[in-house]
């Protein structure tokens, strides 16, 4: 735990992770689960509590050990506030979340719903260097760009494989996401340096890698949420909306060029 500690301290700045936050093991928290499920998950009080439960939260899977979890964990809050302490993690987020699977996930947390957002998070990193390859390689060199379009992939199913298969380690999976996510950036604003003189639009891409590496930052925070709402996850994905059309528009402003500066049809095998 300490090695993987160290790692991420050195290699992302980020907190130490470890597979529960620090909320989940304290042990006030676990006290109040264990006799809330006890009293609330049996019997008549299971009965009082599936007889008064919302339809789009029984529709979500929502159970009452969940609904413990849910309770216990604002009595925790409210514990540390009361004695001046900083507000815990728990359960590794507390934050809204717009793309599919991470609303998915964040609707109802479970071990699917989980490995779902971090392996398509990571995909979406993995597809955006594959398209760098293409823009900077691929064009005179399909082959290339073919070739490490299938690396990519096999690099994307050993990382799912062993975090589905062996251990989901938290900490891997964050170093892992923080490496690929500096290749994607130094490639693509190596390029987009490299082709300013004679391309005047990849000024959109250079600013646009530079604030989601910025805004990446944070993911590595931790701060109780703003109105109890808004964490530092969600005000990641809140703030990388507007620079979605940003990469819109040096991508048409990109194929436009593209396609008065190159005679023939392009095609990716």
């Amino acid at each position: 735990m300490a090695g993987r500690t160290t790692l991420l301290a050195l290699l992302a700045g980020a907190a130490a992770l470890a597979d529960a936050s620090q909320g989940d093991r304290e042990p006030v928290y676990r006290d109040c689960v264990l006799r809330c499920d006890e009293w609330n998950c049996s019997g008549a009080g299971l009965q009082h509590f599936r007889s008064h439960q919302p339809i789009y939260m029984s529709l979500a899977g929502w159970t009452c050990r969940d609904d413990c979890k849910y309770e216990c964990m604002w009595l925790t809050v409210g514990l540390y506030l009361q004695e001046g302490y900083r507000v815990p993690q728990f359960h590794g987020k507390v934050s809204l979340n717009a793309w599919f699977w991470s609303t998915v996930f964040h609707t109802r947390d479970t071990s699917l719903t989980e490995k779902m957002d971090y392996f398509c998070a990571s995909t979406v990193i993995l597809h955006s260097i594959y398209l760098c390859c293409v823009r900077t390689l691929g064009l005179q060199r399909p082959a290339v760009a073919s070739v490490f379009g299938r690396f990519l992939l096999l690099l994307l199913a050993a990382h799912v494989s062993y975090l589905s298969l062996v251990h989901f380690d938290y900490g891997y999976n964050m170093v892992a996401n923080v490496a690929i996510g500096l290749v994607n950036l130094v490639w693509w604003l190596g390029w987009c340096l490299w082709n300013q003189p004679r391309l005047p639009h990849v000024w959109k891409c250079a600013v646009v890698m530079l604030l989601l590496q910025g805004l990446a930052f944070l993911e590595l925070l931790d701060f109780p949420p703003i109105f109890w709402v808004l964490d530092a996850h969600a005000i990641w994905h809140i703030s990388t909306i507007p620079i979605h059309f940003l990469f819109f528009s040096f991508v048409m402003d990109d194929s436009l060029y593209l396609l008065k500066d190159t005679p023939v049809p392009l095609k990716m095998e």
